[in-house]
């Protein structure tokens, strides 16, 4: 005879089942004539339905929704990131060389530092949004933001915050990008290394490279893809620091953690070698796909539902002046440095 679900499993079933509906919803939004062309991700709609409906004063606080609620922005969460890597090979990476990396690199860690410093020290933002907000520019837009929000820990607030910098200048570049393309000299397949050093997301980079031709769109997705590679190792390193920073602080709690890996990062890169070494059936693999993003998606959702409003208030226009600067050192940085170092 079946044992009956206990009252934990049945209080983190309900938080999951409104994690599910608001996903649903924002897939919905997401393919509708109009928005789907606009390569707007399903995850930027559940964050906002996730923000909306958290924030109703009948639904705002579900003490019996929390258990299923921090499931999905722990566990699912990572989850999700994990099956990301059957996105990526190891052969499209290796595809354009070697100083693909370099360029790549060169992007992640300039960005990092610059916007750390000008986050913290001239805009006084706290290192949480700061980091946040500098990881979503850098690397892989609302993915980065939300590998870096489980190895931090970080508050709602700060991950929904860096969430929308991301979706409002990654919208902006999709939009920027073909349009000065005539006028950067460069030709159509320099360009689109240009755009996947610096764009912040993948559909958004998709939507630029596709817009300027099909040389454009090939190099774009590749040159992005090893920037989505180098998450695994700013994880690691980010983790350390982080711990460094806390214990600096005399946080010891934080600090007597010990060592943090973020062990999800390695699956992610797992993933990445089984998909480069294993051809699964084409509907097998797209089934493991739309899983993590779905599971991406529910983490989304959940991160919205507990943000609340006043807190992001409180955050203010900085995390914005914070993006648009960082936005504005990809546009022109990228497009100084990218031919001296791809000719």
């Amino acid at each position: 005879m079946a044992s009956s679900p206990t009252i934990g499993e049945r209080l983190m079933w309900q938080g999951l089942t409104l994690c599910a509906g608001l996903t649903a919803v924002g897939f919905a939004l997401a393919h509708l004539p109009g928005i789907r062309e606009s390569g707007v991700s399903p995850l930027v709609f559940s964050l906002l339905l996730g923000l909306v409906v958290g924030n109703l004063p009948v639904v705002g606080h579900l003490p019996r929704a929390r258990a299923g609620l921090q499931f999905a922005t722990r566990r699912l969460l990572r989850g999700g990131i994990v099956l990301f890597g059957l996105s990526l090979t190891l052969q499209q990476i290796l595809g354009l060389g070697p100083k693909v990396i370099l360029l790549d690199t060169l992007v992640i860690c300039s960005v990092l530092v610059v916007g750390y410093w000008v986050g913290t020290r001239l805009l006084g933002l706290d290192r949480e949004t700061a980091l946040l907000t500098s990881a979503g520019s850098a690397i892989c837009g609302a993915a980065a933001v939300l590998a870096t929000e489980t190895t931090i820990r970080s508050k709602p607030a700060a991950t929904s915050m860096a969430v929308a910098t991301v979706v409002l200048f990654g919208s902006l570049a999709m939009l920027i990008y073909p349009l000065i393309y005539p006028l950067t000299g460069m030709d159509e397949g320099l360009f689109g290394i240009y755009i996947g050093a610096t764009v912040h997301e993948v559909a958004q980079v998709v939507a630029a490279g596709d817009a300027v031709g099909p040389q454009a769109l090939a190099n774009a997705v590749i040159v992005k893809l090893v920037r989505v590679m180098l998450l695994v190792p700013f994880l690691l390193v980010v983790g350390q620091w982080w711990i460094r920073q806390q214990a600096s602080e005399g946080n010891t709690e934080v600090a007597g953690g010990g060592l943090v890996i973020p062990w999800f990062a390695f699956g992610f890169l797992a993933m990445v070698v089984f998909n480069s070494v294993v051809a699964l059936p084409a509907p097998l693999h797209q089934s493991l796909v739309m899983i993590g993003q779905i599971a991406l998606a529910m983490a989304m959702a959940a991160l919205g539902f507990e943000t609340r409003l006043e807190k992001l208030k409180a955050l203010g226009v900085k995390p914005f002046l914070l993006a648009l600067c960082l936005f504005a050192m990809l546009l022109a940085g990228g497009m100084m440095v990218t031919p001296l170092l791809m000719r």
